[in-house]
């Protein structure tokens, strides 16, 4: 069957597909298999009575349930959680916003699929705008969002060397330019792949930038303030007007739930009310209702700093110490550990392409991502793309430090 435009872009290959493939073939697996690719976040168990327990209050509550499972939603989403999420973000930040700021969408994926088509590609009579994504490596799934090719531009970022081993990638603000065919700015915080945080300044002076080009400032906040708090350094949530900040509850735990959360201005928020009514006719409620008292209470805030962060902080830091001791006498760093479920590793000179790393420890059982899949819009040739890896440390701590003793040895093996 020959499928359309449309068909044929979306039905290729794609590191998105990839990611979920592996994902699901790893979960159905009989054998031992150390799933260190995926995004899935910890199963925590204070996380899991918490929301066990909201379960069984919705249960009890005819309303509730109803609203939860037995009525279509407004389509900007749940209208009660996005009432009450307003009311914690004014409390806790000062932000002035109201629930016409917020809107739900069926996951974080299917938001930015609808934020980028939204403000990018095909304007009629020839012209055609893109994303800057202003750091590379970044998040994989957004490369084959766009209806149109090339909705992506990015540049590269400058490196610093840090003690033992490791690295962080910063903004090169000296050559960051925005051409005018760009239509937003684009940045995670913290970074999928490499757990990086951008500074208090560097997403202030994006701000700016964008501002000085009228153009929004997208923040993908997946992993970051207020919730779920998966960041380990200094770091403070910004939001205004010309700010399109993206969240979601996946990382607090509620990945299937599919609830992806958008902070922007209105006109921005009912555009997106509007797809989702013509894509979904309504966005899901079950992320919504279930952590609707979360938000009411602020207790959402206070289970990511007190429960969330310190878990991943102690598994972030055992897994680098399984790096240290498994790598030992590779050449390799690691980019510093900022926040996410992430660590990135960067094998310089790596005789292979690290798509060839991928399938060899995939046939024993490891699953990672391979780096390539991380540099959307990137132009011209960087060997930098073929020498890093992917690798979660939120599944079970055995299967992670097997898995990176792997590693290891799968790096011994190539050729010299």
């Amino acid at each position: 069957m020959e499928f359309s435009t449309f068909g044929k872009r979306f039905t290729r290959h794609t590191g998105a597909r990839e990611l979920m493939d592996d994902l699901g073939e790893a979960m159905a697996s009989d054998g031992p298999v150390m799933m260190l690719g995926g995004g899935n976040p910890a199963h925590i168990p204070q996380v899991l009575e918490i929301l066990a327990a909201r379960l069984h209050e919705v249960a009890d509550s005819p309303r509730d349930l109803r609203r939860m499972l037995g009525d279509y939603a407004a389509p900007a989403g749940e209208p009660r959680f996005r009432a009450a999420l307003a009311q914690l973000l004014q409390r806790e930040y000062g932000w002035e916003l109201g629930p016409e700021n917020i809107a739900l969408t069926g996951g974080s994926q299917s938001g930015f699929f609808l934020l980028f088509n939204l403000l990018a590609g095909d304007f009629g009579g020839g012209e055609r705008r893109r994303i800057l994504l202003p750091l590379t490596p970044e998040y994989a799934g957004y490369s084959d969002l766009g209806l149109t090719e090339d909705l992506f531009v990015a540049r590269r970022p400058s490196i610093e060397e840090l003690p033992e081993r490791q690295f962080k990638y910063h903004v090169d603000f000296d050559g960051l330019d925005v051409a005018d065919d760009i239509a937003a700015i684009c940045v995670s915080r913290p970074g999928n792949p490499t757990g990086n945080v951008l500074t208090d300044e560097e997403v202030s002076r994006l701000a700016a930038l964008a501002r000085a080009h009228d153009i929004p400032l997208v923040l993908d906040n997946a992993y970051g303030l207020p919730f779920p708090q998966i960041v380990f350094s200094e770091a403070t949530p910004y939001w205004d007007e010309n700010v399109i900040l993206c969240m979601s509850l996946s990382k607090i735990g509620l990945p299937a739930a599919r609830t992806g959360i958008v902070v922007a201005r209105p006109e921005i928020i009912d555009a997106l009310a509007s797809l989702n009514a013509v894509v979904s006719l309504a966005v899901s409620s079950v992320g919504a209702v279930l952590a609707q008292k979360l938000v009411e209470t602020g207790e959402i805030i206070s289970l990511s700093r007190d429960v969330i962060r310190p878990f991943y902080a102690q598994r972030v830091s055992q897994a680098l110490t399984w790096v240290h001791e498994s790598l030992a006498g590779c050449e390799y760093f690691v980019h510093r550990p900022e926040g996410a479920l992430f660590l990135w590793l960067w094998f310089p000179g790596l005789p292979v392409r690290s798509e060839e790393l991928y399938r060899r420890l995939k046939a024993r059982g490891v699953y990672v991502l391979p780096g390539h899949h991380f540099f959307p819009g990137l132009q011209g040739k960087w060997a930098h793309r073929d020498e890093c890896l992917r690798l979660s440390y939120a599944q079970d701590p055995e299967s992670v430090r097997r898995g990176i003793a792997i590693l290891g040895e799968e790096l011994r093996r190539l050729p010299s």
